[in-house]
């Protein structure tokens, strides 16, 4: 009660209701802040994630076991590793793609038609045309499908002819020469990254092969598992069905300079915002401090009718915790909203202001990300409640320990 009155109590009463004002808001906007920016970190890794581990496999098998039949016998010991879902064999290669419009380089990714189906960020993200006709014909047929900023830049649509040309598809008496070829557009797909949707065309692998002189041969298994994270440890099974003569690496250790900088940069940047969060928490200790000068005489009478020093610590310590609780509870609803509906919040932004704020061409995610994590957020919270409470404790003891007859010596 006595914690209450004196944190409503207007200036002229001894209260200092403004700081108070000012160390609540201050907690709210670190809180809601640390929240919201942890939430779009995790959703930047989860949508790089998935988007990066749906493109590509998850674990690698390369070696002497690609060529030959001994390639389709590891391909189906592979398949038979409990926790893998697809093993694909694939072809990837540089070409340059000739369209009315432009001349651009490209990636060629070789894979059978049955694969394409099952890479769904591909086949389930068709935008323009379709799948069909991918695979028929000898040596796989003609239709290819591009990504549609590539199909964009080159200036093609379904229907159209795209001319490709290998590097070294060619093979004669003084090794390999360039080869150029006609391919019909059969759709374009959008990944939902830049760089895939404006780089990559998806051939039959059997053409792959023809086109790039490697028949015969690919250029590695690409094993996908039901759980990415635990890739790891499924590489040793997949590397004993794959037999000794393959060579078996994971996503973690083709991309680990990459994933170890988003690891060190979300974990730094935690750091950051809890050092923010604390500083908002100082502003309690000048508030009490205040509230405690002012309320000396208080203070004073309140000893000399019987309260003792743990009762007076109890007051401004309630006081204080007070300010930090409503502060962190405030700043948990407003972090928790603006991360879940952060989508709607972009298109409002965009709408108002006539720009993009999220340009897929620098950030190669087309939409600001967010994902919370209930988990971190109670730690955020926990955090911010556990600084708030130790900030109250010095100003809390030094009222505990006021002497009532200095206090009252000039009353």
């Amino acid at each position: 009660m006595l914690a209450g009155r004196y944190l409503r109590a207007r200036r002229s009463q001894g209260g200092v209701a403004l700081i108070s004002i000012i160390s609540f808001a201050a907690i709210m906007v670190a809180v809601a802040v640390l929240i919201i920016v942890m939430s779009v970190m995790n959703g930047f890794r989860a949508e790089l994630l998935g988007k990066i581990l749906g493109f590509n496999g998850h674990i690698f098998v390369t070696g002497a076991v690609l060529d030959g039949p001994e390639r389709d016998l590891a391909v189906a010991r592979i398949l038979k590793v409990p926790g893998v879902v697809q093993a694909a064999p694939v072809i990837e290669a540089q070409a340059i793609a000739m369209g009315p419009n432009q001349v651009t380089g490209a990636m060629v990714r070789g894979l059978s038609p049955r694969d394409l189906a099952a890479t769904r960020v591909v086949s389930g993200n068709i935008t323009r045309g379709s799948t069909k006709g991918f695979g028929d014909g000898d040596y796989g047929g003609d239709v290819v499908i591009l990504g549609d900023r590539l199909a964009e830049q080159v200036g093609v649509k379904p229907g159209d002819t795209v001319s490709l040309i290998s590097p070294s598809g060619g093979a004669t008496a003084f090794g390999g020469t360039p080869l150029q070829k006609p391919y019909t557009v059969g759709g374009t797909f959008t990944a939902g990254m830049s760089q895939y949707d404006q780089a990559y065309i998806f051939m039959p692998l059997a053409q792959a092969q023809l086109f790039f002189g490697r028949e015969g041969t690919t250029d590695a298994i690409e094993v996908r598992v039901r759980d990415p994270d635990q890739a790891s440890r499924l590489k040793a099974a997949v590397a004993r069905a794959a037999g000794p003569a393959a060579l078996v690496t994971d996503w973690t250790q083709r991309d680990a300079s990459y994933w170890g900088a988003l690891k060190i940069e979300r974990s730094v940047m935690r750091l950051i915002l809890m050092l923010i969060v604390a500083i908002a928490a100082l502003n309690i200790i000048s508030s009490l401090t205040m509230l405690v000068k002012n309320k000396g005489r208080d203070i004073a009478i309140l000893r000399t009718i019987g309260a003792g020093q743990g009762a007076i610590l109890r007051i401004f310590f309630m006081a204080g915790a007070t300010i930090g609780g409503l502060g962190t509870l405030a700043g948990l609803a407003l972090g928790a909203l603006v991360s879940l509906y952060i989508g709607p919040i972009q298109n409002l932004v965009e709408w108002m202001t006539g720009q993009a704020v999220f340009s897929s061409d620098v950030y190669f995610l087309s939409r600001l990300p967010a994902k919370v994590d209930w988990l971190e957020v109670a730690v955020i919270v926990g955090f911010s409640l556990a600084v708030s409470m130790i900030c109250t404790l010095p100003p809390a003891w030094r009222a505990s320990r006021l002497d009532p007859v200095e206090a009252l010596r000039y009353e």
